[in-house]
């Protein structure tokens, strides 16, 4: 009886060993699934902000070009407001009289398709 006890016994420790490998190998499994997780949530932040960096780059690049449109524009803008400027008031006076001696000159003929009623 006593080796069957015994034969039951290590059966038993057996057991109890092969128990606690599975539920070591569980631990082990649910750590390295855990661990996994962690370095994709890392990595996915790490892309994310390379990612964002990129974008504020470009954003930088195309918004920093708009603005020196802008600049440029309103130079171009300013410089042929002053050309107008400077042409009005050079050829101000000499329109003027022109103009007024179009106007006061006035030479009265009569119009060749005028007839007497005789």
């Amino acid at each position: 009886m006593t080796s069957q006890s015994q034969g039951i016994q290590q059966l038993l420790q057996a057991e109890k060993r092969a128990k606690d490998k599975l539920e070591e190998a569980k631990k082990r499994k649910g750590k390295r699934l855990k661990q996994a997780k962690e370095e994709a949530i890392a990595e996915i932040d790490h892309y994310r902000l390379q990612r964002e960096k990129e974008f504020r780059n470009k954003q930088t690049n195309v918004m920093g070009s708009q603005g020196n449109l802008s600049a440029k524009i309103e130079e171009q803008t300013t410089e042929t407001i002053r050309n107008l400027t400077s042409s009005y008031h050079k050829n101000m006076e000499s329109m003027m009289k022109k103009l007024l001696s179009t106007i006061c000159d006035i030479n009265p003929e009569v119009h060749q398709n005028f007839r007497q009623s005789a």
